[in-house]
């Protein structure tokens, strides 16, 4: 593979874009709707399948989409295309607060296995696949599932997760446990599984869950401090009922509601 190679420029601190610059006839493939700002002269094509490369066929698209279906993404791509002279510039937004991640392929060994829905976008030339787990205790009762993403090929890819991010180098053998959710992503020779908490009282009252994964090197593994899903959660739960103003600073906070007007 030869990825098209791209200069890029990530700017902000908790809601971040990055911005990428392509020379005349480069390209850069992201999610739909992931678009935030363009220059003129940048061509967008909405391709189907995976973006992995121009050359495939009718049956490798339809298996790239298939795939893209199964992890819940979209079946179209798009990709963007310095068709002006001189350099242009594209910018793509994280969805929410957290970090961009650059991804350099080529220094990671070709490939990255990471959250199905953790890609923002990438240079063209890099595949966008799936990756089956090895082990189906994986797939039942990991907080990401049975499938993950993978991103193959030689070329810079970008992923987003939220709160704060950190990289662990693990040496072999060495192991590394995680919530299941906080994982983002992980180099091809880690080995991942889950494993139960192994105490009743601490799966059910402790607040953490009943499983964590487990990630042994070598490799490298990304970990996130806030995952989506416990953000949104948290919004959830402190939602305000439509029509009803909630007194965060009240003496009784909640309890306040059952001496209220009815």
């Amino acid at each position: 593979m030869n990825a098209h190679e791209i200069d890029y420029e990530i700017h902000g601190d908790d809601m971040q874009f990055v911005e990428v610059e392509l020379d005349p006839e480069e390209s850069v493939v992201a999610e739909a709707g992931g678009m935030m700002m363009m220059d003129s002269g940048i061509d967008m094509e909405t391709i189907f399948g995976d973006g992995g490369g121009a050359t495939k066929g009718l049956f490798e698209k339809l298996m790239g989409a298939g795939k893209r279906v199964l992890t819940g993404e979209s079946l179209f791509m798009t990709v963007f295309t310095n068709i002006g002279h001189g350099k242009k510039k594209v910018s793509f937004a994280a969805p929410y607060p957290g970090k961009i991640i650059p991804m350099d392929l080529d220094e990671l060994g070709g490939k990255i296995v990471c959250q199905k829905d953790s890609f923002l976008c990438a240079a063209k030339g890099v595949s966008i696949g799936i990756d089956f787990q090895k082990k189906l205790g994986t797939g039942f009762f990991g907080g990401e599932g049975f499938i993950m993403q993978k991103l193959e090929g030689d070329g810079l890819a970008f992923l987003h997760a939220g709160g704060t991010i950190i990289r662990k180098d693990l040496q072999p053998g060495e192991v590394l446990k995680v919530d299941t959710g906080c994982l983002v992503a992980m180099t091809r020779d880690v080995d991942y599984n889950i494993e139960y908490v192994g105490k009743v009282k601490t799966a059910l009252f402790g607040g953490e869950g009943l499983f964590f994964a487990t990630l042994k090197g070598p490799g490298s593994v990304w970990v996130q401090s806030l995952p989506f899903s416990r953000l949104a959660e948290r919004v959830l739960v402190n939602a305000t009922v439509p029509g009803k103003k909630r007194d965060e600073g009240g003496i009784l906070g909640g309890l306040g509601d059952l001496f209220g007007d009815r």
